[in-house]
């Protein structure tokens, strides 16, 4: 049985019938990217008002898209034809693939693959789009692990390539292979990653966040002027109008999960400056206020001026922490150079960036800080010492 229906995977050319479970934005935004994609969808909720919602949305993204001359009305139209929207789980049967979007918590998604396993075939793939749990404690549940991987989409998910591919200690490796297939097919740009705290992007973009408040907390530099000078290098938005966007409750959460899941490694350690603003519920946009004010969306205060030498701090320690992540096999150079250009739209690959850069000057820049502070969050990668002395080069 086992061979018989890993043989069946490999001979399906595409996931044709797709059951994606949560209809928030996640869920909705996944189920609009399928259903473009060509598959039949079986959206799932609880809630009659959330699958209401998710349908009137979609109605107004594809609305805007004809508008726009980057859809017809029959594409529009066939797109949303292909959306079945229901409350009953039962419906998810007969589905290839079904993707839970539901609350971050380990125990209410392991209950829900329980319960999809005395629904769907043996040979029907489970899917995670956890952003921070463990996939291999999820697929321990399940009385047939080896179908069970992590999807791990972008938000918004329809405008963002990026989906990481994660399979659990016990994911059959062809399927790995097949999801990566498939996510192409869908238009996206799928980057494999270990089953570790954070996968790719969660752990790698940590210190955007997190030395931007260390330098904050010390004084170096203004919230204004740290954002002016990563907009200045490159980046779309500053680490603290980010945090805003993305929200402190969410952001110190992240952290903090990622923290407690190395043992303390104190490179992920959460700010107590986040942590306050999170207790003030100055969450940021959502709530008005967070490093800024805000009138509706709008940010309200003067812009600030590059400083000398934050952007420099802060791209070390995203540099380091990326070759770590090539070090400790978290994933493949390409896959995270793909993963930080198409998940958080970094102007470059933070590998390619790093040799343009020098590899021996992240170095130096990484020791003069351990130097400084004595702190093991300053710690150079072997792998990035190595390659600046062999004068080897990720890509080439």
């Amino acid at each position: 049985m086992h061979v018989r229906r890993w043989d069946y995977l490999r001979s399906m050319n595409q996931w044709k019938t797709v059951g994606i479970v949560g209809a928030g934005t996640m869920g909705s935004g996944m189920a609009q990217i399928a259903a473009e994609a060509g598959c039949e969808v079986v959206l799932v909720d609880a809630h009659h008002k959330a699958l209401e919602r998710s349908k009137d949305q979609l109605a107004r993204v594809m609305d805007r898209l004809v508008e726009k001359g980057r859809r017809t009305s029959e594409e529009a139209a066939a797109t949303q034809g292909r959306i079945r929207r229901t409350t009953d789980l039962v419906d998810v049967k007969g589905c290839d693939l079904v993707i839970e979007a539901i609350v971050e918590q380990l125990q209410a998604k392991s209950d829900l693959f329980k319960a999809l396993e005395g629904i769907l075939s043996e040979e029907a793939v489970l899917a995670t789009n956890t952003s921070s749990l463990s996939v291999t404690a999820l697929a321990q549940a399940c009385d047939h692990p080896n179908r069970v991987l992590g999807l791990h989409f972008f938000n918004p998910a329809p405008l963002m390539a990026l989906v990481e591919v994660i399979p659990a200690l016990q994911t059959n490796p062809d399927l790995v292979e097949h999801a990566v297939a498939n996510m192409r097919a869908w238009g996206k740009a799928p980057a494999v990653a270990k089953d570790t705290p954070g996968f790719i992007v969660n752990r790698v973009a940590r210190p955007f966040y997190s030395e931007a408040l260390r330098i904050h907390e010390e004084g170096l530099a203004s919230v204004a002027d740290i954002d002016a000078s990563m907009r200045e290098v490159g980046f779309r938005m500053g680490p603290f109008e980010l945090m805003d966007l993305i929200g402190h409750d969410v952001n110190h959460a992240v952290t903090s999960t990622v923290h407690e899941a190395f043992y303390g490694d104190p490179r992920y350690r959460p700010s107590h400056v986040q942590r306050q603003l999170v207790a003030a519920g100055w969450l940021g946009q959502k709530s008005g206020r967070g490093f800024y004010a805000y009138d509706g969306k709008k940010k309200v205060g003067t812009e600030g001026q590059p400083k000398q030498g934050v952007a420099d701090r802060i791209l070390a320690m995203l540099m380091n922490e990326a070759v770590d992540a090539v070090f400790w096999q978290v994933a493949s150079a390409h896959d995270v150079d793909v993963a930080m250009q198409k998940g958080v739209n970094y102007p470059k690959g933070l590998l390619a960036w790093a040799e343009e850069r020098g590899f021996q000057h992240v170095v130096a820049h990484m020791d003069e800080l351990r130097g400084r502070y004595g702190e093991e969050r300053y710690r150079c990668s072997p792998l990035l010492r190595d390659m600046a002395q062999s004068g080897k080069s990720f890509f080439q």
